[in-house]
């Protein structure tokens, strides 16, 4: 049987890559298709909607990315479409021959299109900004994605297929360092709460003895365990003032 909560989210998954084929936008009766086997009830259905527009998916309009972006990022942006704007346009024919150059291992050829595809890599980044981490990071990760799967390209069959690994890696590349970024702020919250518990509960103490307390006082009355309580001092640099310094 099943699973209902795994079937949900691949479904979640999948109407999100029909978004991005689509120009990150796609019909309410694209969306109710797409989860019609799951028999949601209309107030579930919205808050897949609601999901989707959280997640910069227009329904049934295209949306402004850039509206999504911080002023700091605009400004970034900005700026760097500016300097690509120096970058040589090139025609579908000079592409392909880009491609095939590059999949033979000419490293001129590999610069060339790693130049043809920077401006992708911007629509790209786009996407995943709002997440954690700022859009010229985002770009930075893209970029050096796509100059290294440069060198990978002499593996493909034929050189139809290089835009489509090129894309994938750089986007790989964007969600990794979102999963990293989430899972250090995840570690964060986590000793700053362990160094808030320890601080919370020394200061209780401190006000009821009307002085600082000792570690030994934090571990017999108020039951933290010596090892935690002497790891949030460390964390804290030595820091909470309830606590005496031995």
């Amino acid at each position: 049987m099943k699973n209902p909560e795994i079937e949900f989210a691949k479904k979640l998954e999948e109407i999100r890559s029909l978004a991005k084929e689509q120009g990150n936008q796609v019909s309410e009766e694209q969306v109710r298709d797409c989860f019609a086997k799951l028999n949601l009830e209309e107030e579930k259905m919205q808050l897949v909607f609601d999901y989707l527009v959280k997640h910069k998916v227009g329904i049934g309009t295209s949306i402004d990315l850039d509206d999504y972006l911080s002023d700091e990022e605009k400004n970034y942006l900005d700026s760097y479409l500016e300097e690509l704007k120096a970058l040589p346009g090139r025609s579908a024919g000079e592409v392909e021959a880009l491609t095939i150059s590059a999949m033979a291992g000419e490293v001129d050829a590999q610069m060339a299109l790693t130049e043809h595809y920077l401006p992708s890599v911007v629509d790209i980044a786009k996407l995943y900004s709002g997440q954690g981490v700022l859009l010229e990071d985002l770009i930075g990760e893209g970029n050096l994605a796509l100059s290294i799967t440069m060198t990978y390209l002499g593996s493909l069959e034929s050189p139809k297929e290089a835009e489509g690994l090129l894309m994938k890696k750089v986007m790989d590349a964007m969600e990794d360092v979102i999963a990293e970024r989430g899972e250090i702020e995840k570690r964060d919250f986590k000793v700053e709460k362990k160094v808030n518990e320890v601080a919370d509960k020394a200061a209780a103490l401190a006000k009821e003895l009307g002085r600082k307390v000792t570690v030994e006082e934090l571990v017999t009355i108020e039951k933290l365990s010596e090892k935690k309580v002497r790891e949030a001092m460390r964390i804290s640099g030595f820091k909470i003032e309830d606590i005496m310094n031995e």
